[in-house]
C-alpha cells in the first residue's frame, strides 16, 4: 500500500513518517514538499496526507487537482487550520485532522483509511459487494447483524444494547470494538452511545435524534459530530 505526505514542513513530513512507521505498517511512504511537487510526480497513493497551509499553491488547490487523475485515492487533510473542514468535503476528503495531531486520533483514523482500501480492493477482486455485519452472540444465540441496520447502539450494564429497526438485541461486549468495526458510518457521540449516521434527522447541542429516538450528544464531541455528519451527507447525496 503506497500513502504519500504532503507538506511544506519537513519536520511535520518526518513527523508522521514516523507515526506510520511506529504503527508497523507494511506501507511505501512518498514525501512531497509542495502540492506541485505532489502534481508533478508519478507516484499515485492509496492514502495521501494533505497540509492545507502552503506556500503557492495550497493544499485545498493541490486536492483539487489532484482528484482528476487521482479519484480513488483516501485524502486525508493534516492542517492547523479549522476553518476549511467544509470546503474539504468538497475535495471528497476521508478526514479532517486539526495540528498538534494527537496519537491515538491519528491512529484510528489512518486504520479506517486502511480499511477502506481494503475494502475497495476486496469489493473489485471479487466481483462482487457484501455488507458489512458483525457476529454477535445473544441469549445462547449466534446472529449475523448487518451494520446497516443498527441505528445506534448503547451501553447497559456492561452490555450492548442495539437498536434496529424493529427489535432491540443485547449482547455482551465493549462499545469501543464496534466503534472501531463499524467505522466512518457510525460516530461516538457521548460515552454511552454509538450512532448510524445514515439514520440521523437532526441535531442540537445536547442530543441527537433518529426519528422517534434521540441520544446524548457530549460538549466536547459536537464538533466533531458536525463534520462526521456533513461529511456522511455530502458523500451519499447523489
Amino acid at each position: 500500500m503506497r500513502i504519500a505526505i504532503c507538506d511544506d514542513e519537513q519536520s511535520i513530513r518526518q513527523m508522521l513518517n514516523k507515526k506510520i512507521e511506529q504503527m508497523s505498517l507494511n506501507m511505501d511512504i512518498e514525501q512531497f514538499a509542495s502540492g506541485r511537487e505532489l502534481l508533478l510526480s508519478d507516484y499515485n497513493p492509496d492514502i495521501l496526507l494533505l497540509d492545507i497551509q502552503m506556500p503557492g499553491e495550497n493544499g485545498m488547490e493541490t486536492a483539487k487537482e489532484f482528484r482528476i487523475k487521482n479519484e480513488k485515492s483516501i485524502l486525508i487533510f493534516v492542517t492547523a487550520l479549522e476553518e476549511y473542514v467544509f470546503d474539504a468535503f468538497d475535495v471528497g476528503a476521508f478526514h479532517y485532522l486539526v495540528k498538534p495531531i494527537d496519537d491515538l486520533k491519528f491512529e484510528k483514523v489512518l486504520k479506517n483509511a486502511i480499511a477502506q482500501v481494503n475494502k475497495r480492493a476486496a469489493g473489485k477482486n471479487s466481483g462482487f459487494h457484501e455488507e458489512s455485519y458483525i457476529i454477535v452472540k445473544t441469549k445462547g444465540i449466534t446472529r449475523k447483524i448487518l451494520l446497516n441496520d443498527i441505528i445506534y447502539a448503547e451501553v447497559f450494564n456492561r452490555n450492548i444494547i442495539l437498536h434496529l429497526k424493529n427489535e432491540q438485541i443485547e449482547y455482551y461486549g465493549k462499545l469501543k470494538e464496534l466503534e472501531t468495526i463499524s467505522g466512518n458510518t457510525f460516530f461516538r457521540t457521548h460515552r454511552a452511545y454509538l450512532v448510524n449516521l445514515k439514520y440521523v434527522t437532526s441535531y442540537e447541542a445536547g442530543k441527537v435524534y433518529m426519528k422517534d429516538k434521540e441520544v446524548l450528544l457530549s460538549k466536547s464531541n459536537y464538533s466533531e459530530f458536525v463534520k462526521a455528519f456533513l461529511h456522511y451527507h455530502r458523500k451519499n447525496e447523489d
